[in-house]
């Protein structure tokens, strides 16, 4: 015989009809007041229900509802056996034992309601006196554990035994209902709370090898719980969990879905007022604007008292908390559409949804919305607490948040000061990791350490100023008025090549992968390979000096002092498109491999489509010559001359914003960079400033040289996510030449 069974929990009872919740509250007591001489009546009626629910019986559902007749079950009993196996078995037969005797307490609540109706008030009532209440009480509950015991033991047995103990189970409850005690109007009557006492003695004398699982049975205040006999192992049921109605359609009904049905309303110990299940059967038959209306004028006709208490029972129903109802890939999906300041501000909401909150792929992709690339591993002190983890990405969210608080409001300490290249102009200025590589019109280079800001290597070679520069990794290669480029170790400081075939100044240069194309005021560009020190190809057309070039590994666009723009396929050499439009010397450029965008001392910027050669949109706006320009994702930002900076959309040909006011620069401006977030923008006027990227917005300076206004200038600038180079000087003495290096870091602990 199997004894591995699981009772599980019985499925909510389906919407009430008008009037039947509070049926279900009548008092007990009123069971006594039927005489044995209406028993023989009881009897007939419940065998016309018995027939009626047979009919139905095709109809239903395979699980049953709490509605259902004694004989839908009995007769579907049969096949259900045949159907499941062991545990499955088990628990479907004892399910229906369950069913069985709610219908029957059912059926009699509706009967003393019918009773009680016919009667009036004016009939004596009999009831049983305390003593008798407390024996039946401890009979009730003796009863009960004998009942699930058998039931259990006997479960094998045939259907026509299984319905012989159905018929005496049903004549001993009927003769309970006959003396039954008194009880409060919301309360279960005896036998019911002989069966959660029974459940409470069980699970305590079991707690201390085992936790059941348990049983829900709604009482007339609302479920409660009955364990499995003591001594019973359980067994999962059928499909793990049992059917509920699609929707609550009252709030009783919402009530229990919520599962807070135990909570019992704080009602006096009073009779239910005459007419009350009148009412009720009248308020249900309204429609819903009409129960709308009858409910506003109820509640004003309330007390302060009656009204608080109608909020403690109506408020809990809707202060739920959605997300800890739903699986957590979905919870994610919802949080994930929450800026990441919320999702902070979420975290602190409680412990689930911190334990949400700190999901590393949710913050992955939080990061990356941000331009975040990698996750920030760091070391923490203190142990983390159970059920929480450490997200990477959060902590690399949190860092650049507060690297972003620096820039905008942090306190400004003092710079490393890098002081070399004497009273020389620093001609151009490279950035990466924590190298600084500074050229000069002294003939040299130095590598600084941005950590340290001390001098790592001094490159000697060129015979002539350097005047270009680039560096990827520990390639660093230079371009002089000597007219040769050279190819450095940054580390070793050592020249690997030199590489001659220009006939002037090497001007400017772009360096991809392991090819670096370079321009000269000879009119011609060079495509070199790194490692070998080789001239690959020689790109003639321009007429006058080339002054800036881009470079992206399959072609080359270059400009020059001749008014043109020109696009090379280097490979064979050849000129694809020769831009034309600019009305004087093409200065700077910008090339993200689909526009290429020229700035000109015409005043003008000019965006082209690299593969059709035509002029997109002329920019204007700036009265004097765009001396740099960045271009990110369609957004273009350009510094001039007239010492204004814009900021441009290169789809639409707008100027969404200009960086000028009070606080703008006082003379040209001589470098630029940005970010998702700031502009930086370097001036002759010796200042460094910070602008919102979004409004334009002045935010503050970061550097202000004292000779500033006096000859002190900043040439260069070159900024990463934490730190800040810039070359600064004078052209009459008044600044010593020098780099300043700020630094914007923070460390999480």
């Amino acid at each position: 015989m199997n004894q591995d069974l699981l009772v599980p929990e019985p499925a909510p009872e389906p919407e009430p009809e008008p009037g039947h919740m509070n049926r279900e509250r009548e008092p007990q007591q009123q069971r006594g007041e039927r005489g044995e001489e209406d028993e023989e009546e009881d009897d007939e009626e419940e065998e016309e229900r018995e027939r009626s629910g047979e009919a139905d019986e095709a109809e239903e559902e395979p699980w049953p509802s709490g509605r259902e007749s004694v004989s839908r079950n009995e007769g579907a009993g049969e096949g259900r056996r045949e159907e499941v196996n062991g545990g499955e078995k088990a628990v479907q037969w004892l399910w229906e034992q369950e069913q069985r005797r709610r219908q029957r307490r059912r059926r009699n609540d509706d009967e003393d309601e019918e009773e009680n109706n016919n009667h009036g008030d004016g009939g004596e009532r009999r009831v049983r006196t305390g003593l008798h209440a407390e024996e039946d009480e401890e009979d009730g509950e003796r009863e009960e554990e004998e009942e699930m015991d058998q039931e259990s033991d006997e479960f094998e047995a045939s259907e026509d035994s299984a319905r012989e103990e159905d018929e005496e189970a049903e004549d001993e409850e009927g003769e309970t209902g006959l003396h039954s005690s008194p009880v409060k109007t919301g309360e279960s009557d005896p036998k019911e709370n002989a069966d959660v006492q029974s459940g409470r003695q069980n699970q305590s004398s079991s707690s201390s090898q085992h936790t059941h699982p348990q049983m829900k049975r709604k009482l007339d205040h609302g479920p409660e719980v009955r364990p499995f006999p003591s001594g019973k192992k359980p067994c999962p049921s059928p499909t793990g969990l049992v059917p509920y109605p699609s929707t609550p359609t009252t709030f009783g009904d919402l009530r229990a879905a919520n599962g807070q049905g135990q909570q019992r309303r704080r009602i006096t110990s009073i009779q239910p007022p005459t007419g009350l299940q009148e009412w009720l059967r009248t308020f249900q038959s309204w429609s819903g604007p009409e129960k709308l209306l009858a409910l506003d004028e109820l509640i004003d006709s309330c007390e302060p008292t009656q009204v608080k208490h109608m909020m403690q029972v109506i408020e809990p129903q809707f202060q739920r908390d959605f997300i800890s109802l739903l699986p957590k890939e979905l919870a994610l999906y919802v949080l994930s559409f929450l800026d990441p300041k919320d999702l902070l501000q979420a975290a602190q909401t409680c412990r689930y949804w911190r334990i949400l909150a700190e999901d590393n792929l949710l913050w992955r992709e939080k990061c990356r919305e941000e331009g975040i690339d990698e996750p920030l591993h760091i070391k923490r002190r203190k142990v983390v607490k159970p059920g929480f983890s450490h997200s990477p990405w959060k902590s690399a969210y949190i860092r650049q948040h507060r690297i972003d608080t620096n820039w905008r409001r942090g306190e400004i300490k003092s710079p490393k000061v890098l002081k070399g290249h004497d009273d020389h102009v620093i001609t151009c200025l490279q950035f990466c990791g924590n190298r600084i590589v500074s050229g000069s019109d002294d003939n040299t280079l130095k590598v600084w350490s941005a950590v340290t800001g001390k001098c790592l290597r001094t490159l000697v070679g060129h015979t002539g100023g350097v005047w270009s520069s680039q560096m990827r990794d520990n390639i660093i290669i230079s371009g002089s008025t000597d007219r040769t480029l050279k190819v450095w170790n940054a580390e070793t400081g050592e020249c690997i090549h030199t590489l001659y075939g220009h006939t002037s100044t090497v001007r400017c240069m772009h360096l991809h992968e392991k090819r670096v194309v370079s321009g000269s005021r000879d009119a011609t560009l060079r495509v070199w390979d790194i490692d070998s020190g080789q001239c690959l190809h020689v790109l003639m057309g321009h007429v006058a000096a080339v002054r800036c070039v881009q470079y992206d590994g399959r072609r080359v666009v270059s400009g020059a002092y001749d008014f043109m723009v020109k696009v090379w396929d280097p490979e064979t050499e050849t000129c694809l498109h020769t831009l034309q439009g600019h009305t004087n010397r093409v200065y700077s450029l910008q090339f993200d491999g689909v526009h290429v965008v020229s700035g000109s001392l015409d005043t003008s910027i000019r965006v082209w489509d690299v593969e059709t050669g035509n002029c997109i949109h002329t920019l204007t706006g700036h009265q004097s010559l765009t001396s740099g320009m960045e271009l990110k994702d369609n957004i273009l930002v350009s510094g001039n001359a007239d010492s204004t900076v814009k900021i441009w959309d290169i789809k639409t040909g707008q100027c969404l914003q200009t960086l000028q006011g009070p606080h703008k620069h006082q003379s040209a401006v001589t470098c630029l960079q940005f970010n998702k977030n700031f502009v930086i923008t370097s001036s002759d006027d010796g200042t460094v400033k910070l602008w919102d990227l979004r409004s334009g917005d002045f935010i503050r300076n970061l550097v202000s040289l004292e000779s500033g206004g006096s000859g002190g200038v900043v040439w260069r600038i070159r900024a990463s996510n934490v730190k800040l180079v810039c070359a600064v000087g004078s052209r009459n003495g008044t600044e010593e030449t020098k780099l300043l290096v700020l630094d914007f870091d923070v460390e999480l602990k």
